[in-house]
């Protein structure tokens, strides 16, 4: 039984992710709508075997594309889920999903809060505060904008969000060289963002963080209380809590390079890259 579900999927040189993704949504979603930015590999003629529904426009950033596909896709179905190449549904979200919509949804539900599963070097990073990390990738039609946002973005829904069962499996890096590669752009898009956001004090369409609120509220003010620590030395308080106050030493050698590389290395490479923009904006280089 198919649900009545618009899965849009970004790519972009995805051989050797795309296929996975499709199977894992294939006989849950009946609609399936690829968004390409120019794969140059077989990403394209593999998710043809999949649907025909293939459309391409120019990547500027991540927020840019969801919200395009938003807007301009011919999208049939009143609920969209919103994936890229690298995530796989389990079967224990698929089968709650199934029920969800077979024992119907109430009128004043808009959006889903689903949980994500990191998989590094094939081992499911289940500590260090990193599960769950929740997100609302699937929503009505109309309800859900992608905030405006260069790193880390999330949806934005209107009206009421329910958790639910089940993960998306996020298969984050196929070897640690990537890994670096992907996570040194994103610390330039983050100092970036930061940098700007601190200087202009602009409103932007942001989810808002709330000790209150959803999971998603809570966790944007956690890093709103990160932010005010002094630059340089909350890496290494925010290391500290990650692995040895949430326990991350126990995702073993995977877990030590995962947690270095992500909740310390990462995290201080957007202060130097902070530290770097205010030098150059005040003169100092």
């Amino acid at each position: 039984m198919k649900l009545p579900i618009t899965c849009i999927i970004l790519t972009f040189n995805e051989e050797n992710n795309i296929e996975n993704c499709l199977k894992s949504v294939f006989h849950l979603c009946d609609e399936i709508m690829i968004v390409d930015s120019g794969s140059t590999d077989k990403t394209i003629e593999i998710a043809k075997n999949y649907t025909d529904c293939i459309f391409y426009h120019e990547f500027e950033n991540y927020a840019s594309q969801r919200n395009w596909a938003l807007d301009n896709l011919p999208i049939h179905n009143n609920w969209i889920f919103n994936l890229d190449a690298d995530h796989r549904i389990t079967e224990e979200l698929e089968t709650e999903l199934l029920r969800l919509f077979q024992e119907g949804i109430p009128d004043e539900v808009s959006g889903f809060l689903i949980s994500r599963r990191t998989i590094f070097l094939g081992r499911w990073i289940r500590y260090g505060g990193h599960y769950p990390t929740y997100h609302s990738c699937l929503f009505k039609k109309g309800f859900g904008r992608c905030e405006d946002k260069l790193y880390d973005q999330h949806f934005v829904v209107t009206g009421k969000l329910i958790k639910v069962k089940g993960d998306i499996e996020d298969i984050i890096t196929d070897s640690i060289s990537r890994f670096i590669a992907r996570h040194n752009q994103w610390s330039t898009l983050e100092a970036r963002f930061i940098t700007e956001k601190q200087k202009s004090r602009k409103n932007h369409e942001l989810i808002r963080g709330n000790p209150a609120g959803n999971p998603i509220e809570k966790r944007r003010a956690f890093r709103d209380l990160y932010y005010c620590f002094p630059l340089f030395l909350r890496p290494f308080v925010y290391f500290f809590y990650r692995y040895v106050i949430r326990l991350g030493f126990l995702d073993g050698k995977e877990g030590l390079i995962f947690h270095v590389l992500q909740g310390f290395w990462f995290r201080f490479l957007v202060d130097v890259k902070i530290w770097e923009l205010r030098r150059s904006s005040s003169g100092l280089e």
